[in-house]
């Protein structure tokens, strides 16, 4: 039976869930689990979870546990990324108040914005060394990657380590998917639908029930003023772009220059954005954490329930040939071919025995491309910046972020990055020279 390793395997909550999915398929009973994390506290934590839902659900796991990367990856058929380089703290925390010093607020911040940029710098140099040694160690392992900025992030990793077979996952395309059909009061499982574009910025381009087109019912729901106030600035985008949005509104918000705006606080109100939201989910999860950790010392176990996340899915096509449809994030070579060609785009991908495989969705309607683009030139530079270390590229990436430069002129975007440089220097060691080119 494979052996699937977690990279990142402290973070608990969504590692018990990814468990206790692989799990649910008595086909993959016997799997090998190898379980990576720097953190030892966290790791243990998340070692006795592996071994208590074995135990709960009746299979036969072999369960190791190591703060050693290269042991942990050595062999893996899959190899499951969920990392948070600098944690939340520091390094979350700096990527808000930095920002908030200057008069830019952020809601989630990890995958556009001053906070994505940032994130990504952080992240693509672990990532890629983790690839590296995928492809010393188990070249033949898929590398399924959570971890965001998701799209600046495969993309480093296409560009650095070609020969890694590597795959972006997020469950905003399903997620988004069963709010609607809870929006419209019909069963998930009736509704279909076909969604393209970028991670965080994919719209559904068909969205049908029984055949029939669901549109008009979804703007049906805001002609009648029934629309959810938290999802306020998706519906609105709807009505706007005639398409639906994948990411929720508080990470929508933040990606388009229309909705946080210091000369206009009534539309944090009128649209109801949780400004800081991020760091409010963060004290949630350590928190929810450190009641995990609680309940198992007491001898309990959650309960588990079945995510639908996409990476055991996957696992399992290919370990039993089983076919399948999943949304994934991978290098756009003309699957769009009104995106740039070496971008990284979410589109729906076959899944069976011969692995994860792209299909062609064809040209996007003009206006979502072209909003689409203006993510897509962020990502281009940030990943620049990210792998070559040249410090004028993170400002150019910040220039360019549609939200940043609606909110702060040149000189403060350049003082800001190079403040939040500074305060990330131990994890940005290529950055360290001010004004370094």
């Amino acid at each position: 039976m494979a052996k699937v390793t977690f990279i990142g395997a402290g973070s608990t909550v969504f590692a018990k869930t990814l468990m206790g999915d692989l799990l649910s398929f008595p086909e993959l009973d016997g799997l090998e689990l190898s379980l990576m994390d720097i953190d030892p506290e966290r790791l243990a934590v998340t070692e006795t979870v592996a071994r208590r839902l074995a135990e709960t659900m009746g299979r036969h796991l072999t369960v190791t546990a190591t703060t050693d990367r290269r042991r942990a990856l050595d062999g893996a058929g899959y190899v499951i990324s969920m990392i948070q380089v600098g944690g939340y703290r520091p390094a979350t925390v700096i990527d808000f108040e930095i920002p908030k010093k200057y008069g830019l607020r952020q809601t989630i911040g990890d995958t556009l914005g001053i906070g994505g940029i940032m994130r990504a710098l952080r992240t693509i140099p672990v990532l890629v060394d983790i690839a590296r040694d995928i492809e010393e160690l188990c070249p033949q392992a898929l590398f399924i990657n959570y971890a965001n900025p998701m799209a600046m992030n495969q993309w480093a990793l296409s560009r650095a380590v070609p020969a890694v077979r590597t795959v972006g996952l997020c469950h905003s395309v399903q997620g988004t998917a069963r709010q609607l059909a809870h929006d419209l009061g019909i069963p998930y499982e009736e509704l279909t639908y076909l969604c393209a574009g970028i991670n965080h910025m994919a719209f559904y381009l068909r969205l049908e029930h029984n055949g029939e087109d669901v549109y008009p019912r979804l703007r049906r729901l805001v002609d009648e003023g029934r629309v959810p106030e938290w999802n306020r600035v998706r519906y609105d985008m709807m009505m706007r772009l005639g398409y639906f949005v994948t990411e929720s509104s508080e990470h929508f918000s933040e990606y388009v220059p229309y909705f946080i705006r210091r000369d206009r606080p009534d539309l944090i109100e009128r649209y109801r954005i949780p400004l800081d939201e991020y760091p409010r989910r963060c004290e949630e999860q350590i928190a929810g954490w450190q009641e995990l950790r609680r309940s198992l010392e007491h001898g309990t176990l959650p309960a588990v329930y079945l995510s639908g996340e996409y990476a055991p899915l996957i696992i399992h096509s290919m370990e039993t040939g089983t076919p399948r449809t999943v949304y994934a994030n991978v290098p756009n070579r003309g699957l769009i071919p009104n995106l740039p060609d070496d971008c990284v785009v979410e589109v729906p991908c076959l899944v069976d025995r011969t692995g994860v495989q792209p299909t062609r969705v064809g040209a996007l309607p003009v206006h979502l491309a072209a909003l689409i683009q203006t993510n897509v030139n962020v990502q281009a530079v940030a990943v620049e910046a990210a792998l070559t270390g040249k410090r004028d590229h993170v400002v150019h990436a910040a220039m360019l972020d549609p939200h940043t430069a609606a909110e702060l002129t040149l000189d403060e975007i350049t003082a800001m990055v190079d403040e939040l440089l500074d305060a990330h220097r131990d994890w940005l060691p290529q950055f360290r020279q001010p004004g370094g080119r």
